[in-house]
């Protein structure tokens, strides 16, 4: 394989599989006031926190991660300031301990924080504003959870890559352009499994393990208990379904085991890598095919995200349980046709699928869309397979992925501020 594409296609897999403890959205605001307080350089007296509409969404009914049950942008904010450790970045509430919840409870009922709602700006973006002692400081979020494009103090800037010292953001990103289905599956062939290794045996690791917690504990509404429930023999494929959905029914009940997320979700993380886990299990893959299988089921999700963008109403799982078809695809040696089929299947069915906020539904949406994805691969097998010209579908795979990510990103705007302004009660 090409090295560009090679080096290019690898340096996207680290950039995008990392460690988070839990919902990525109200972490991204607590590392964000973690930094804004240690900017500070005491204690704040007073937060304000501004947001687009997507991050609301995506805070309101979920859990904040070691919060005690707690929820919402301004606990998310405050638990980041009283307790947060900035260095750990997406991690960055792993050490809170319950001093700290007891406080961010105590302030929260006081007027401590304060949340407003910023327009025409990016579907991602955070900004917090603290003071204390006299001084002001500002840090900024765009674009993913922890882009810091923008830190302030007293009204004057401070450069950013200074001050991060474990910043990478010097260093030129992956061009997710270069992707395409086809150089994908070249690269998980040609690829070198000590290069992969080291970032997709945490993700096997982490995701396994929170979907087992979250299939012995109840969590949310136990949409992976509930599938399980009287099936004494479940087939490989509502294993994989509600192995899943636990893990998301843990993460948005707020359970503290770390994720190593796809495309700055720990639920599409979850749902891409952890249905290839349970059929590399059932099939006894060897590891290194397992391993190049997740480097395309990962690498198809992010491919597809491209065009949808990273926070849309277009509900990211379908995504990511599509690119965890394309990998159980090849990890049992299916021919290349039968990939793209499967991609058409399953992203011209369930599309349409819209997210209205992280919470304990979550769950329920990778059941369904991992059910759709893997009657996908059944209609691939039986050379069934939707047409050109039938809705968004196109003759070619790539128009096909460009056309339903044009639809999420373009074509479901008014969606998205339909379902924001209806859960803010406007």
């Amino acid at each position: 394989m090409d090295t560009e594409y090679y080096q290019n296609h690898l340096k996207i897999l680290k950039e995008e599989l990392i460690v988070a403890l839990g919902c990525t959205e109200p972490i991204a605001i607590a590392y964000a006031a973690a930094r804004a307080r240690d900017l500070l350089g005491a204690m704040p007296e007073r937060c304000v926190v501004r947001s687009s509409g997507n991050i609301i969404k995506n805070v309101m009914g979920v859990t904040v991660p070691n919060s005690g049950g707690m929820r919402g942008v301004a606990i998310a904010a405050i638990l980041g300031i009283v307790g947060g450790e900035a260095d750990r970045e997406l991690e960055v509430l792993e050490a809170v301990t319950e001093q700290n919840r007891a406080e961010a409870k105590r302030l929260s009922e006081s007027n401590f924080c304060t949340c407003e709602l910023i327009q025409n700006v990016s579907n991602l973006y955070i900004v917090i504003e603290v003071w204390g002692g006299g001084h002001q400081a500002l840090v900024e979020i765009q674009d993913t959870h922890k882009n810091i494009t923008r830190m302030e103090k007293d009204g004057e800037k401070i450069p950013v890559q200074k001050r991060l010292e474990h910043s990478d953001s010097s260093e030129p990103k992956g061009d997710r352009s270069l992707l395409t289905l086809r150089n994908i599956v070249e690269f998980a062939d040609a690829v070198s499994v000590e290069d992969v290794a080291p970032i997709l045996e945490p993700q096997i690791q982490y995701n396994m393990a929170i979907c087992e917690e979250g299939l012995k504990n109840p969590y949310g509404a136990e949409v992976g208990r509930v599938l399980l429930d009287g099936s004494h023999e479940p087939t490989v494929g509502l294993r994989a379904r509600a192995y899943a959905s636990a893990g998301s029914d843990a993460r948005m009940g707020g359970c503290a085991l770390p994720v190593v997320i796809n495309s700055g979700s720990g639920n599409q993380g979850i749902t891409v890598s952890v249905p290839v886990v349970i059929y590399a299990q059932e099939y006894h893959a060897e590891q290194e095919k397992l391993l190049r299988a997740l480097v395309v089921s990962n690498l198809v999700a992010i491919l597809q995200k491209r065009y949808i963008g990273s926070l849309s109403a277009y509900c990211g799982v379908v995504s990511a349980a599509c690119g965890a078809a394309c990998g159980i695809c090849y990890l049992l040696d299916y021919p290349y046709d039968v990939l793209c089929s499967t991609i058409t299947n399953t992203i011209g069915t369930v599309s349409g699928m819209v997210c209205d906020g992280a919470k304990s539904s979550c769950a329920a949406k990778i059941s369904t869309a991992l059910q759709t994805a893997l009657l996908g691969i059944k209609m691939s097998l039986h050379e069934r397979s939707f047409q050109p010209g039938e809705g968004l579908v196109n003759d070619d795979v790539e128009t096909t992925i460009r056309n339903i990510g044009r639809m999420g990103r373009e074509g479901m705007k008014g969606t998205d501020l339909e379902i924001l302004n209806i859960m803010l009660g406007n």
